[in-house]
């Protein structure tokens, strides 16, 4: 470990334990340094990378505070490092295959959790993409309402941010440019339709089925598509 990383973990450390819990305010600079036996340059330099982290807020004028440390928080760079791999035909079939693991069980856990509001909820983007036909903006952002209504409605905010990071918005405009392409987005949203029904009658088994259909649908069309040779559908949409 390099003596940065060292007192990163130190701080870390005082994070963990409690010593330092969310929302506290950290000692000053010199102290810090003092208390964890550092230089200065040293506590500075760990205080910027936790920052960086989400782990602390420099609050200018004020001082620096650890962060709520909530895990939507924690976790916001995954959809970020996610949009880093799209020009990785390998690493996209990996972000696929770690989606069909977590997203059917996550729309089966919805399904016994789902309130009526958040029925209606889904029921609006599910119209929302209906209504969007051959528009990939509107498919797309309708579709990535559609799936976080879903899971939001699991009430597991960890699991709704790692869904959300390795279902970027990239990758995702990528998968309907490729539909709308090919003409199967009618199938594509008969699947979304098929989830909703499930979740409407709170099944559990049958939602997780419905998820999973979709879900391994659109890895294969992805698959197919990278067997051919053909460049991704979606390699210009990085910037949509």
């Amino acid at each position: 470990m390099s003596l940065t990383d060292k007192a990163i973990a130190q701080i870390r450390e005082l994070i963990r334990t409690g010593a330092l819990p969310p929302g506290s305010k950290l000692p000053p600079e010199p102290d810090l340094a003092g208390q964890l036996g550092l230089s200065r340059n040293l506590a500075r330099e760990a205080v910027k990378a936790l920052a960086v982290a989400r782990v602390l807020e420099v609050r200018r004028g004020d001082g620096t505070y650890v962060t709520s440390l909530q895990p939507s928080l924690l976790l916001e760079g995954l959809g970020g490092a996610v949009e880093l791999l799209q020009s990785d035909a390998a690493a996209v079939q990996d972000l696929m295959e770690v989606r069909r693991l977590l997203e059917p069980v996550a729309t089966a856990l919805a399904a016994t959790r789902i309130s009526d509001d958040q029925l209606v909820e889904v029921k609006r983007h599910l119209d929302a993409m209906r209504e969007a036909a051959d528009n990939v903006e509107q498919l797309n952002a309708h579709d990535a309402a559609f799936h976080r209504a879903v899971v939001s409605a699991t009430g597991n905010e960890t699991l709704l941010t790692l869904l959300e990071g390795i279902s970027g918005r990239t990758l995702r405009a990528r998968i309907w440019r490729g539909l709308v392409d090919a003409q199967a987005s009618g199938r594509t949203l008969a699947e979304h339709e098929a989830i909703f029904n499930a979740l409407s009658t709170r099944d559990a088994t049958l939602s997780q089925a419905a998820a999973l259909l979709h879900v391994s649908n659109t890895e294969r069309g992805l698959r197919e598509t990278l067997r051919s040779g053909a460049a991704l559908p979606f390699a210009a949409a990085a910037h949509e």
